[in-house]
């Protein structure tokens, strides 16, 4: 896992269809939007969370690709493992003082956990193992066009108690009828590389992460959210780990546009068009389409 790693950023393009891609438990699971603009969005935190399932589900037990943050696992029990890997004690929310066991504490969680090493991680629980900071980060994802949900009024035939006083109950689910999502990625090559503070996040586990984005919504199929693909996985490599442009005005050059076949509202992702301007990069910039 010491394959020295480029800079990279990423555009992540997908859509949901009769679904709820991430609702608001604050809003009775309402699908999450921008007041504002009536945009929907999707938090980088389900974004993750359901790259951190494909990865358990693809790479099961395999060494180094272990899931630290896993649905009702309890943290402290993976800074143990850590502490036994290494011989140490653990003293209640204090690393040990000599720093190299804190720092072989912390490269410990690195090296099993691949979400540790992508993304980082604050492991200053009870048995503390540090902190640190991922290569790997996601922004919100918000719909190209603004969403309209829908609250759809559902009849359940069987009850929960005899008392119930019938033999039906009514229950409301919430739909996007279609969206169409956008979120944005960064690499940083210092932050996987560097010898004393890197995770060592390396090109292999790159491969797992563009096959994660590719394949999640595959595997996380509920009827809750409806039908969710990833549609497109454009990343501009750097040639410098510093990186050879700014972020901001390479994802401008990934435009997504109505297509002009009608002018009701979006019902697919072929009523949209996506374009990349690959004219002109800077130097040290290449572009690559993986979806």
């Amino acid at each position: 896992m010491t394959q020295t790693l480029q800079r990279y950023d990423f555009v992540l393009v997908f859509e949901v269809t009769n679904g709820n891609p991430n609702g608001d438990p604050d809003a009775g699971n309402f699908p999450r939007l921008d007041p504002d603009t009536g945009r929907g969005l999707v938090t980088d935190v389900a974004l993750k969370r359901r790259i951190r399932n494909y990865v358990a589900l693809s790479r099961g037990e395999a060494p180094g690709y272990d899931i630290y943050v896993r649905e009702g696992a309890a943290l402290n029990r993976a800074h143990e493992r850590a502490y036994l890997a290494l011989g140490l004690t653990p003293e209640p929310r204090r690393l040990p003082k000599d720093e190299g066991q804190a720092r072989a504490l912390t490269q410990w969680m690195c090296q099993n956990f691949f979400d540790v090493r992508t993304f980082g991680a604050v492991m200053t629980t009870e048995a503390n193992c540090g902190q640190v900071r991922g290569p790997v980060q996601l922004t919100f994802a918000q719909s190209v066009e603004p969403i309209l949900p829908l609250e759809v009024t559902l009849t359940r035939s069987a009850v929960t108690h005899d008392s119930a006083g019938g033999t039906r109950t009514m229950g409301r689910k919430y739909i996007v009828p279609y969206g169409l999502y956008r979120a944005h990625g960064f690499i940083s090559a210092p932050l996987a590389n560097d010898p004393a503070k890197g995770t060592g996040f390396s090109a292999a586990d790159l491969e797992v992460l563009w096959e994660a984005l590719t394949q999640m919504f595959e595997h996380d199929r509920s009827a809750g959210r409806g039908e969710m693909s990833t549609r497109a996985l454009v990343a501009f490599r750097h040639r410098s780990p510093l990186g050879d442009a700014p972020a901001h005005k390479l994802f401008r050059r990934v435009e997504i546009r109505r297509s002009g076949q009608g002018d009701g509202p979006a019902r697919a992702f072929e009523d949209y068009s996506l374009t990349i301007d690959e004219a002109d990069l800077p130097s040290g910039v290449s572009v690559l389409r993986l979806v």
